[in-house]
């Protein structure tokens, strides 16, 4: 089945159509430059572009980086400030002339990974943590997903997690990997003292790098283990999130919390 996913980020807006049995894109994914400043109805002229641009009229699946509930986008970390209490599905059809899902960026990441990636037939409590500008986070358990835990905005050090430990804040005080792994670890530790989590899978662009940092984080009890859909893993879970809220639409059944376990069983039959 073929599906249209969007991945909205900080520096750039990513589409591409995805076959959702397998996660590959089906054509080569389209990247344009996130408008300065991002305001929602710039951003929204930018996801037409890309929605034209592969064509189609079926639903679209949308990330967006922060909280997210019933398609509004509720809070604005690392964006611009009218995002907050922005209908972003209702904007996001309106440009597109097309139905929309939207839903928190790691989030989708997560989705994606716990049904192809790292994650898949994983049953206890996972964690995906995406670095990027800030620190997106997604939690299942039991393979269910638990919306918008946002984790990056743990307190360390008397600010937000992620401004100390952010794949930026590693480019911004040009940390080496040692020191950054090292970050990591202290976030990681407080992390599981909360969570307990099983798993803790890696992802965002910096993933595919996982081999210089991931093997110098010590003393971490939960296996830390790379995104095996790297970067791609926000495209791909946005899709699997606009397929099942069609398959809602078909029903006229409002679609239940996203749950890892069932699609794949759904996919392996």
């Amino acid at each position: 089945m073929r599906m249209l996913g969007i991945d909205i980020g900080g520096s750039g807006i990513k589409g591409a159509p995805v076959d959702l049995s397998t996660g590959e894109f089906l054509e080569e994914r389209l990247r344009i430059e996130t408008p300065q400043p991002a305001k929602p109805d710039a951003v929204a002229a930018v996801l037409k572009e890309i929605a034209d641009h592969f064509g189609g009229d079926g639903r679209i699946g949308v990330t967006y980086p922060g909280v997210v509930i019933d398609g509004v986008t509720q809070t604005a970390a690392n964006v611009d400030k009218h995002w907050i209490g922005t209908d972003a599905a209702a904007l996001f059809a309106k440009a597109t002339g097309r139905p929309v899902t939207v839903l928190n960026d790691a989030d989708a990441a997560g989705v994606a990974e716990m049904r192809l990636g790292a994650g898949k037939g994983q049953q206890g409590t996972v964690l995906m943590v995406t670095l990027g500008t800030g620190i997106g986070s997604a939690l299942f358990s039991g393979g269910v997903l638990v919306p918008n835990t946002e984790l990056g905005h743990l307190k360390m050090h008397g600010h937000d997690a992620e401004k100390h430990t952010s794949a930026k804040a590693r480019e911004d005080e040009d940390l080496d990997w040692d020191e950054w792994a090292g970050r990591l670890a202290k976030y990681f530790h407080y992390v599981e003292a909360l969570l307990n989590p099983s798993l803790i899978i890696v992802g965002g662009g910096v993933s595919k790098k996982a081999a210089k940092f991931l093997p110098l984080i010590e003393g971490v009890r939960a296996p830390i283990v790379p995104a095996e859909l790297v970067n791609n893993a926000g495209i791909v879970g946005a899709a699997m999130a606009a397929a099942e809220a069609s398959a809602a639409d078909a029903s006229d059944v409002r679609p239940p919390v996203i749950e890892a376990a069932s699609h794949q069983e759904a996919a392996a039959g």
